[in-house]
């Protein structure tokens, strides 16, 4: 499961925990942890006591939010790494032990602001990861259009402000940083899903009906991935301004 829960959750940390617990993921990639890493993490242990996960948070050097994956018992972490350079925001890597082999997930959050910066970090990304061959799957927002969808429609209803965020250089849909992840191998797992943002409660001017939240997998993990859905529940509809995204995963 990937999730951007918004600016840490606030006061709607609980309804974040309940949805959480009502899918009950066996690994959770997660976006924007505010402040999660202060006071000696307490924040990000209490969320992870809260839901039964072990977690891993990355935060970024300077701008940006944390990010985090959280893995349930009895799955284990063999191996931790974090990215807190290059990306707006940050990278954190687990590798977890399965009977199929050993499986690196990784959370990430792309910059919102600049299509040209964003295509950067995906491209950096995914020589990254795709070269670790195996089971791979890369979650998160990636706040990058896909290509071979129609955006006309959504780009068309956004304010110029927030227009210029999504469209490349000749003023069409920018699809780079999605589709420098699929030149490097990945699949994207979420094709035909609809869109994650905005949800019903949180309808903010910077959203138009579109998908900005992804599963992308390896061409090993992709065979093994099926039934990927977006987590429309009432809860989840109050509980960020992203909807949560859910894969099946046969390991």
């Amino acid at each position: 499961m990937t999730w951007n829960i918004l600016n840490g959750g606030g006061d709607r940390l609980p309804a974040i925990v309940e949805v959480v617990r009502e899918v009950r993921p066996d690994i959770l990639a997660v976006q924007e942890l505010r402040d999660f890493h202060r006071y000696e993490g307490s924040r990000l242990g209490a969320f992870a006591e809260a839901i039964g996960m072990t977690a891993h948070l990355a935060r970024p050097v300077v701008f940006g939010q944390p990010v985090a994956v959280l893995v349930r018992p009895p799955l284990t972490v063999a191996r931790r790494t974090s990215v807190r350079w290059r990306l707006h925001h940050a990278a954190a890597t687990v590798v977890v032990p399965t009977p199929a082999g050993p499986l690196t997930v990784v959370s990430t959050h792309l910059t919102p602001y600049s299509p040209y910066r964003r295509m950067r970090e995906a491209i950096w990304l995914a020589a990254r990861h795709a070269s670790a061959g195996g089971l791979v799957a890369l979650a998160g927002d990636l706040n990058g259009l896909a290509p071979g969808e129609d955006h006309t429609g959504a780009l068309a209803s956004l304010p110029d402000v927030y227009r210029r965020r999504h469209v490349s250089p000749s003023g069409a849909a920018d699809t780079r940083a999605v589709a420098a992840f699929l030149r490097a191998g990945f699949a994207d797992l979420g094709r035909g899903a609809g869109p994650t943002v905005p949800t019903a409660g949180l309808r903010g001017a910077e959203f138009a009906e579109t998908r900005l939240d992804y599963v992308l997998a390896s061409p090993a993990l992709a065979r093994r991935a099926h039934d990927l859905r977006v987590v429309r529940t009432s809860t989840a509809d109050h509980a960020s301004d992203h909807y949560p995204v859910v894969v099946e995963l046969d390991l």
